[in-house]
């Protein structure tokens, strides 16, 4: 029974808690846009051209191959 009394007000905190989010979430207007998340998976973005990791725009930025060289290694980046 001692237990009760503990319990009773954890559980009547923690659903107010879950009201109060809820609450803040329907205010802020996070359920409005329901459908256009599903649709934005399946569009295509392949127009868009991707980041390049080193920060150059396209592939002709990048270090160009000299010819007659053999046997030579790539210098690091580092």
């Amino acid at each position: 029974m001692n237990a009760l009394v503990y319990l009773i007000p954890i559980s009547l905190l923690l659903g107010m808690t879950g009201l109060a989010a809820f609450l803040w979430s329907v205010r802020s207007n996070q359920y409005e846009d329901l459908d256009g998340a599903a649709a934005r998976v399946i569009e295509d973005d392949d127009d868009k051209p991707l980041p390049q990791p080193d920060g150059r725009k396209n592939e002709s930025e990048r270090s160009t191959v000299v010819i007659g060289r053999r046997n030579s290694a790539p210098e690091p980046d580092w």
